[in-house]
């Protein structure tokens, strides 16, 4: 089996839930590091102008967002098995209410800090302002709301190490993120939050102990030499999605929330899962682009 590259960056949040899950799984990755903002040269021809982090690659296949690459690794490496029932629920909770809360969060803390390249870029990214005096202005509430869903894992955790049981699901690698993220950027608020919520602070301590696998450097241009030299895998099966259009059509994918730049291909399948398209690229050959069917919308070009 090719091996797994991560295009990532260290203090990406949704990079961390992949980082943990490598550990969880026990896996050798090579570590891609791409810039935080615009440009990405050696990413974007991989992906066809997808810039969201973090990004898979296994040979000439790539994965965007983490809901197919935490998808792909279950399958492809089902030993531990780590997704149990409303896994993928939860997973979409943490990914956005959640999420969003620890935004307005972190950037109350820390928007004033923040140079005018990584504003310019997230505003290019969401379509909206990156305004800190809102931001600011949500910070209070928003912790209210951060502490209350918070309580949803202590509650989680009465009758067991992880929300899962004795062992770490999806559930508690969704959930983790935001809980390291506001660590990461704001460690006396996370403590704060979590104050009389002990069971989440060992839990937060047994997750970071999972560690991340085994993890080894590889450059942007080495990543794209692979895809270059690799062909793409047979999409795997599902139950097909009949609202899509036909295989072989022209398609463009983009995201439903945020970073909603259509990506263009040839639909190679689409089941209630995921989208594969194909694309050809003169640095990297052809390639198959993997997305999530949840969040991303698929539309005839």
């Amino acid at each position: 089996m090719a091996e797994i590259i991560f295009h990532h960056y260290d203090t990406s949040p949704f990079s961390e839930k992949v980082r943990v899950m490598f550990g969880i799984k026990a896996l050798s990755w090579r570590s891609v590091i791409q810039p935080v903002i615009m440009p990405k040269p050696e990413l974007v021809p991989l992906t066809g102008g997808y810039r969201r982090i973090p990004v898979m690659q296994i040979g000439a296949d790539i994965y965007c967002d983490t809901q197919v690459i935490l998808s792909e690794l279950e399958r492809r490496y089902p030993d531990p098995a780590v997704v149990k029932p409303g896994d993928w629920a939860v997973n979409l909770w943490a990914d956005r209410l959640w999420f969003q809360t620890t935004v307005a969060v972190v950037f109350g803390e820390i928007g004033d800090n923040v140079p005018e390249a990584f504003k310019k870029d997230r505003e290019a990214l969401s379509g909206r302002p990156f305004d800190t005096a809102l931001m600011k202005a949500a910070a209070a509430p928003a912790r209210g709301q951060w502490r209350a869903a918070a309580a949803f894992i202590e509650r989680g955790l009465a009758d067991g190490d992880f929300l899962g049981g004795p062992a770490p699901s999806l559930s508690d690698v969704a959930s983790y993120m935001n809980v390291w993220w506001l660590g990461s950027a704001a460690r006396d608020v996370r403590e704060a939050l979590l104050d009389g919520q002990p069971r989440t602070k060992t839990w937060r301590e047994r997750m970071k102990a999972l560690g991340h696998g085994t993890r080894s450097e590889m450059s942007g241009a080495d990543a794209v030499a692979v895809a270059k030299a690799a062909e793409p895998e047979a999409a795997p099966e599902g139950l097909a999605d009949a609202s899509a259009p036909a295989a072989g059509s022209a398609v463009t994918v983009s995201a439903d929330d945020y970073g909603r730049d259509p990506i263009a291909g040839m639909l190679v399948s689409a089941t209630l899962e995921r989208v594969t398209i194909a694309r050809d690229d003169p640095q990297v050959g052809r390639v198959h682009v993997h997305f999530p069917r949840a969040g991303y919308v698929l539309s005839a070009a």
